[in-house]
């Protein structure tokens, strides 16, 4: 049911646009209609024309929302609304292309900025359709221009002519295959293609099967992730955040857990450093790291080769304090390791208390294994990559990355793990990991590496990714490697390699 207050047009949130029957025209002429912004939709532009900057919505966000100090129901409306458009600007690009008679290119960026935002309540909230478009003409004419305004309204009154589903079937290419799930699902047609040739690739798939399971991947990326807290070790438990918060324990992290509502930000082990949100993907590669095997006598020392922002480090220094050994974090970026530094404080503090160390240095990680071989015995190699499997939390990424993007990652993920080969000492494990799946950023850069690495062997990473039970986790695959899938797992699509160095 479409929301009663038309002046705001505020509802619940949806997982993707909505499927309901036909539209009605706004009976409001356009001369009537609003001639300012409303605060949710004006900070939801904001963050759009910044992420067409360079920022990062899940960065950016935060900071708009405290400065318009919108209360927490208008916050919900602003996420949802420019996370929504973002998600599914490719499927709602080609909409407004054939509303307003033009590519989407021949349209000034801000104004189509506006239309987008339009199109999301009109397709993909419960926003009643004259306040959707009596908002986003206001928005058009206070942010653009009156003209822009005249344009907005003629282009969102052709959309509202539709259902979801006939634009769906409209401008969605004929012959099926990549294209065709490209628009269906708001996915660049290369990231389609990609997505495919990882499930097949990792085994996740086979070519009987690889069609619904991409199918059911590209839904699951436009699913708006649940929060997933995780209660750093020696700092905090998962009581603490049951009781402190709406929150259930994680039924495949041991230290995680899942907030049903209200802002992790109040939680006070969060506000602490003592907890922090971080996806239950990204948990289980500290906890793998540190649950295998090393051998005997090995440095007190591990290390996180690529640290920033710090949420992994918070796990993996936590672990170390708990097995007695200390713990470096570097960081290429000085600004993302003062991000580090100020994440892991408490740890910090704990570490002094406790006679050990947790230190946070600004370095290559490709330098490391030069500088300091054999000095440590677990490593962490998160490496940068184009972040495809965490498309769900990072909406932009999909649109901004490039196929061109992996010859520049390849090789740096390449120094980074041989480094990390170098700088562990013989019987130690290194632990190679990334936020994407796709073949090129993962087994391929891990077989290239040990043509040139012939002391080192391929652990079958799958006993020590388990959940909160301490069983394995289901459905990851044949092994040695470990493909987490956020359509099979609720995480995100993380890739993990454990590969020790004999002697």
């Amino acid at each position: 049911m479409a929301d009663e207050r038309g002046d705001r047009g505020r509802g619940p949130r949806h997982d993707g646009p909505r499927r309901d029957g036909p539209r009605r025209r706004s009976a409001t002429r356009p001369a009537q209609r609003s001639r300012h912004a409303e605060p949710t939709r004006f900070a939801a532009y904001t963050l759009l024309r910044a992420v067409a900057d360079g920022a990062y919505a899940n960065l950016e966000l935060p900071r708009i929302l405290r400065e318009r100090r919108l209360d927490a129901r208008d916050a919900a409306f602003t996420t949802e609304l420019a996370f929504g458009t973002l998600r599914w600007q490719g499927l709602y690009d080609a909409v407004i292309a054939v509303a307003a008679d033009r590519p989407v290119a021949r349209i000034d960026a801000p104004v189509l900025d506006v239309m987008r935002l339009g199109v999301h309540q009109m397709l993909g909230m419960r926003v009643a359709p004259h306040a959707a478009a009596d908002q986003t003409v206001g928005l058009a004419r206070a942010v653009v221009s009156q003209g822009a305004g005249g344009f907005v309204n003629a282009v969102l009154r052709r959309v509202g002519e539709r259902t979801l589903e006939e634009w769906r079937e409209a401008v969605t290419p004929e012959g099926g295959g990549a294209a065709a799930l490209a628009v269906r699902h708001s996915h660049p047609e290369w990231v389609v293609t990609a997505l495919r040739a990882a499930l097949l690739g990792h085994g996740r798939a086979t070519p009987a099967t690889v069609d619904a399971e991409l199918d059911a991947l590209l839904e699951a990326d436009n699913v708006p992730p649940v929060v997933h807290l995780v209660a750093r070790p020696g700092l905090a438990t998962v009581d603490e955040l049951l009781a402190a918060a709406d929150a259930e324990p994680s039924a495949t992290s041991p230290v995680g857990a899942v907030l049903r509502s209200g802002d992790p930000g109040r939680i006070a082990a969060v506000r602490d450093g003592r907890a922090a949100v971080q996806d239950e993907g990204s948990q289980h590669l500290a906890l793998a790291l540190a649950a295998a095997p090393v051998a005997a006598g090995l440095p007190a020392r591990w290390l996180d080769l690529c640290a920033g922002p710090g949420g992994k480090a918070g796990v993996l220094g936590g672990l170390a304090l708990q097995q007695g050994a200390d713990l470096v974090a570097t960081e290429v970026s000085p600004h993302r390791a003062d991000l580090v530094r100020g994440g892991l404080a408490a740890l910090v503090a704990r570490a002094e208390a406790e006679g050990r160390s947790i230190e946070v240095r600004t370095a290559d990680g490709r330098e490391v294994g030069e500088d300091e071989p054999g000095a440590y015995a677990r490593v962490l190699v998160d490496a940068p990559c184009t972040g495809l499997g965490a498309l769900r939390r990072r909406p932009e990424a999909r649109w901004r990355r490039q196929p061109s993007d992996l010859a520049e990652l390849g090789p740096l993920q390449r120094s980074l793990l041989g480094s990390a080969l170098s700088a562990v000492a013989p019987g130690g494990v290194v632990a190679y990991a990334t936020c994407s799946p796709h073949v090129a950023e993962t087994r391929f850069v891990v077989a290239d590496v040990l043509k040139r690495h012939p002391d080192v062997e391929v652990l079958d990473a799958r006993p020590f990714v388990t959940d909160a039970s301490g069983a394995p986790l289901p459905d990851l695959g044949d092994g040695p490697y470990v493909q987490l899938w956020p359509h099979v797992h609720g995480t995100d699509a993380m890739f993990l390699a454990l590969l020790r160095r004999k002697g």
